[in-house]
């Protein structure tokens, strides 16, 4: 197989979407080991989530990754999850992660914008619930307290043009 070279410089910003190894549902039912694993990184690794959502199958963040590459941060994030995962379910061979992720490299406030939206809007979308703010596993509750969002939001379907990796 390849290697993927992802472009990396101090300054960028990235939209990223990781899936589970066969889209197996494990993510928000181990939601504080994600966590763990993200705070643990973060102290060595310093980045910035500027927002985020965690589905049964996949993840969406838009990060900031610091100095560090987008490569090594997600290979540490998905491989530190991964070790306790497995801990917890006692199956050291258990493959979670699907091998790559799939990255975008934000442009402009308005993809920056767009991303973020679409992030918020994603458990809408899969049918999970019935207004974005019902789903507690995604960052749209901040920034509904920031007042970036009416309540309203997202309660009309909507579209997003481009690719999101899912």
């Amino acid at each position: 197989m390849s290697k993927i070279r992802r472009f990396h410089m101090v300054g960028n910003f990235y939209f990223i979407t990781s899936v589970t190894e066969q889209r197996v549902n494990l993510l928000t039912a181990s939601a504080e080991l994600l966590w763990k694993s993200i705070h643990k990184i973060n102290a060595i690794d310093e980045f910035k989530l500027i927002a985020w959502v965690l589905l049964p199958d996949h993840l969406h963040f838009v990060i900031d990754p610091g100095t560090q590459d987008i490569s090594r941060l997600m290979q540490r994030i998905k491989l530190s999850f991964a070790r306790l995962y497995q801990e917890r379910q006692d199956q050291s061979a258990h493959k979670v992660w699907q091998r790559r992720f799939w990255d975008h490299i934000i442009r402009d406030q308005r993809d920056m914008n767009a991303h973020i939206d679409y992030i918020h809007y994603n458990p809408l979308k899969h049918r999970y619930v019935h207004s974005p703010f019902e789903w507690k596993h995604s960052s749209i509750h901040e920034y509904k307290e920031r007042g970036v969002y009416p309540p309203d939001w997202g309660l009309k379907e909507m579209v997003f043009d481009g690719e999101y990796g899912e």
